[in-house]
């Protein structure tokens, strides 16, 4: 293993870092709405918002790691700031004589794949980073890699709202004046967080596209379906007696539930697949090139794979599928997908009904 550098402005950046007062707060939802978007876009289990500190990283938002902070040693993330104009992607670790035997990828949480994108202050510092990691090795696209640097860019633009949040506090004295600017600057970051949702598409919940995006691509897909006369199949899944799940067990499961359905969805999607989630627990997948045989398969698939969920109460889904005729419009597909998926319903449900 080889022991990060330290920036040469170590000292500037840790000022800056003190600035931000940011380090042992507890968690926000802003920061880990941007890193389930984060890992949302690279289909990564791990990540974290991490401020790298003169001697640890400080996890302000965490995925998929058991603590909050790590020493700076073993920390990728001090590595990344290294080099803060450009992210830092290591494929796979093992293969990296930096990271090789590093703790974090011989023990837990095992990380093989890394990549992070420097948090730069308005001065030009690199306090930290956004990063997702996984447990395989894996790569990233040039689209994922460009919308990481965007989202990290947003990290900083909260950071700075942090910042002038704190100066009103201090500064101001007229209580009214000053619970109307505070609830600007809150509106102004909710919006923002909304704004960057709705522009990346991704469902926050799981990860997975949302219904705005799966127009779209319903929409492409079939214009491409009737000029090249290519097969187009969509399926309907819907998460069966998911209410009984809210209502028994909680919200929190309902959630884990919805998570641990789109996780298996996405990974039975296969070459040509696009998944989204539609909205409640009903989910949609739409498969290019694929006929009438292959999409029942593929969507039997998923179907015994929800079935078999270590999820610690029985789930099961009920799907509908259908294949593109000439003719069909976006609306109309989805309408045939969600009768056979009523039909699978009820037929008992558990089940994959071909229209």
């Amino acid at each position: 293993m080889i022991k990060p550098e330290k920036p040469a402005s170590e000292q500037s950046r840790l000022e800056v870092l003190k600035r931000y007062e940011i380090l042992d707060t507890l968690p926000e939802r802003a920061y880990d709405d941007l890193l389930t978007i984060a890992a949302g876009i690279c289909g990564t289990p791990m990540g974290s918002v991490s401020f790298v500190d003169a001697d640890r990283q400080f996890f302000k938002s965490r995925r998929g790691l058991p603590v909050s902070e790590t020493p700076r040693d073993v920390a990728f993330c001090a590595h990344a700031i290294m080099t803060p104009n450009q992210m830092l992607i290591v494929p796979d670790a093992r293969d990296d004589l930096r990271f090789h035997d590093n703790p974090l990828v011989t023990g837990e949480p095992r990380i093989l794949f890394y990549a992070g994108a420097p948090l730069i202050s308005s001065e030009g510092e690199a306090t930290g980073t956004l990063c997702v990691m996984d447990n395989q090795p894996r790569k990233l696209d040039a689209f994922q890699q460009e919308a990481m640097m965007v989202l990290s860019r947003q990290v900083t633009a909260l950071l700075e709202l942090r910042v002038s949040y704190k100066k009103l506090r201090h500064h101001l004295s007229e209580r009214e004046w000053y619970e109307e600017q505070l609830k600007s600057y809150q509106d102004s970051l909710e919006e923002q967080n909304a704004d960057l949702i709705e522009q990346t598409r991704l469902d926050p919940l799981t990860g997975l596209s949302n219904r705005r995006a799966l127009n779209l691509a319903l929409d492409a897909a079939i214009q491409l379906a009737a000029t090249q006369g290519s097969s187009l199949a969509m399926a309907i899944i819907d998460i069966d007696h998911f209410k009984t799940i809210n209502d028994l067990h909680g919200h929190p499961v309902g959630d884990e539930t919805l998570v641990s359905v789109a996780r298996v969805i996405h990974a039975q999607r296969g070459q040509h697949g696009f998944t989204a989630r539609c909205g409640g627990e009903e989910f949609a997948l739409l498969m290019s090139h694929t006929d009438a045989k292959n999409a029942e398969l593929q969507c039997d698939y998923i179907r015994e794979a929800v079935q078999n969920l270590a999820q610690g109460l029985p789930v099961t889904v009920s799907i509908g599928v259908t294949l593109f005729k000439a003719g069909d419009t976006a609306a109309s597909l989805y309408a045939r997908a969600d009768e056979a998926m009523y039909a699978a319903k009820s037929g008992g449900r558990n089940r994959v009904v071909l229209s």
